[in-house]
């Protein structure tokens, strides 16, 4: 006997969200890769380069771990876009200075993103494009503003493999 399929009483948002979400970063990165960045490492640049800030804290901004922060400012210090240095503000600390070099690819990276941010908004029209912003900004400020306490732990979504 063949167990019947609940009804669903909602749209699956979680699909959509994490749909969408995966092809937006797929050619954000492959947009990102044509000048020799990651979108890790876009935004490490552009966070760092507001304001002085701590590898701890772009970590949290780009919500990354430590290991994946360690490489992300690794490869960005390799690259000669920027380097570890000892905190103005606190001599303890170790921020992340962007250099010449890193801030002029943060220009150029900074406007790849806009671009594909707005292709893929262009494809809605005006008002849907409006509609849908407004809701995710809500979205992010409120009702989904925080995870919640999980009792497991809960995957973030596969990251295809080239």
């Amino acid at each position: 006997m063949t167990a019947m399929t609940p009804a669903r009483t909602e749209p699956d948002l979680s699909f959509l969200l994490d749909h969408t979400s995966h092809a937006l970063r797929t050619r954000m990165s492959a947009a990102l890769a044509e000048i020799g960045l990651t979108s890790r490492m876009h935004c490490v640049l552009v966070h760092a380069l507001e304001e002085e800030r701590t590898q701890i804290q772009l970590a949290e901004i780009g919500d990354m771990d430590k290991t994946t922060m360690v490489v992300t400012v690794d490869a960005l210090e390799a690259a000669g876009l920027a380097e570890r240095r000892p905190s103005s503000r606190d001599r303890r600390a170790r921020i992340i200075a962007v250099t010449d070099k890193g801030a002029q690819l943060a220009v150029r990276s900074q406007a790849i993103v806009d671009r594909v941010h707005k292709d893929a908004l262009d494809t809605l029209p005006e008002g849907d494009r409006t509609a849908l912003l407004r809701a995710l900004n809500h979205l992010a400020a409120e009702h989904l503003a925080r995870p919640v306490e999980s009792p497991g732990p809960v995957r973030r979504a596969r990251q295809s493999k080239k």
